[in-house]
């Protein structure tokens, strides 16, 4: 079993909270970390609706099956059977006992329809991510930490980084069960049969939307625009649905946490909210399977390798924001004038670290040109520019403004 960094903010919500929410993609380690909980604590009765008769008890008398529960309890699946929310609130509204509750989803309740306020207040909500780098090799990343508070980068330090071992990190994808395989054929059939899964069962049970053979075509087209502006028209077009029907889809692969939608960074609030996010998909090895993509395949197209590592730093850094005790917020940056910056982290009052990602092992002056526009329309705010790249050198290109091997992430 990994050791995962989200292990201690779970113990600290269990401690104050009558309900914890455990969420993310199926495959993550949800439940392994869940039965963890439940074998240390030794007080846990353990529920799953991946079990039929469980399921079927469930839905055919959810207020009966809440109130006969042995407590505390983990419920695993818990989106399986949407009608235990509101039994569960109305029993937390009497005991408000801490960690009474332990539920596990590969889907986002609060994004189902009707059950976003039902335990508002009363729920403590956790992401879990597939594996993160420093996860795989066993120690814990602190890049967050050093970026917002200043400590000094190690500049002219070198560290083992390459294209070629950031692309192999990328093809193995941060879920367990794809980290272990020990070749990508393996890993194809796995992911094959992780998306049937996933379409087949979890899609069904949350919507009730028509055609959803167009749900893998629609996939491999975002896994193309990977790093774009997210152009809802057109790719309504392009797989030749209506908009209205599109938008449910995308809704519904960000619900399943296949997909994930990064907003745009604005000094005006109200100008985020109406800025196109960009897209990203929720693991690399995924990515890359859908573009039906090898490593040497990879290596030969230049946009498609650089989708890849933009969207493996992208997963990253989101991974450490799930833990990180800091309040950050990840948007990306694009200007009138086109200028953008790939990733902006907003963090407590306002400061920014910019962050460009590059595939290349070389930098010039003139890869920062995003990173100095932001830094003068931000003034006081901008803490710091880093360029991370494939070299394997940490250099400064001016003021507040550096080049960093992407290793430097859990480095």
């Amino acid at each position: 079993m990994y050791k995962r960094h989200l292990e201690e903010q779970l113990w600290e919500a269990l401690g104050f909270m009558p309900i914890v929410l455990l969420r993310g993609a199926r495959q993550t380690g949800k439940t392994t970390l869940a039965k963890a909980v439940c074998a240390a604590e030794g007080k846990y009765n353990y529920i799953s609706f991946d079990h039929l008769p469980s399921l079927g008890a469930a839905k055919d008398d959810p207020v009966g099956f809440i109130s006969r529960l042995e407590k505390p309890v983990i419920i695993d699946e818990i989106q399986r059977v949407p009608e235990l929310f509101l039994p569960i609130k109305s029993d937390v509204d009497v005991n408000r006992i801490p960690g009474r509750y332990l539920l596990t989803g590969s889907a986002d309740p609060l994004l189902i329809p009707k059950l976003g306020d039902s335990l508002a207040g009363r729920m403590r909500l956790l992401n879990l991510w597939p594996l993160s780098q420093g996860e795989i090799e066993g120690k814990k990343e602190g890049f967050l930490e050093r970026v917002f508070e200043g400590a000094p980068l190690k500049i002219g330090s070198t560290t083992s980084c390459s294209k070629e071992s950031i692309l192999q990190r990328a093809i193995k994808g941060g879920y367990p069960s794809s980290v272990r395989l020990d070749s990508e054929s393996q890993r194809h059939f796995w992911i094959n049969d992780y998306i049937a899964l996933v379409l087949q069962k979890d899609v069904m049970d949350l919507s009730r939307i028509e055609n959803l053979t167009q749900m893998p075509h629609l996939l491999m087209l975002l896994a193309s625009r990977v790093g774009g502006l997210l152009n809802v028209e057109e790719l309504a077009r392009s797989v030749k649905l209506s908009t209205m029907t599109l938008h449910r889809y995308l809704g519904l692969l960000n619900t399943l946490f296949l997909i994930h939608l990064l907003p745009p960074w604005s000094k005006n609030w109200g100008k985020r909210l109406v800025k196109s996010p960009k897209v990203y998909l929720t693991d690399t090895a995924l990515q890359i399977f859908l573009l039906n993509m090898d490593s040497e395949r990879l290596h030969n197209d230049s946009r498609i390798l650089g989708s890849v590592i933009e969207n493996f730093v992208i997963l990253e850094l989101l991974k450490q924001i799930s833990w990180s005790k800091k309040n950050v917020q990840m948007f990306h940056y694009r200007d009138y004038s086109q200028h953008e910056v790939d990733i902006v982290l907003e963090g407590p009052g306002g400061n920014l670290v910019a962050i460009e990602v590059k595939s290349s092992e070389t930098i010039s002056s003139e890869d920062f040109k995003g990173l100095r526009n932001l830094q003068e329309a931000a003034a006081n705010k901008f803490i710091h520019g880093i360029l991370l790249y494939c070299g394997n050198v940490a250099l400064p290109f001016g003021d507040k403004l550096t080049a960093l091997p992407i290793t430097a992430l859990w480095n």
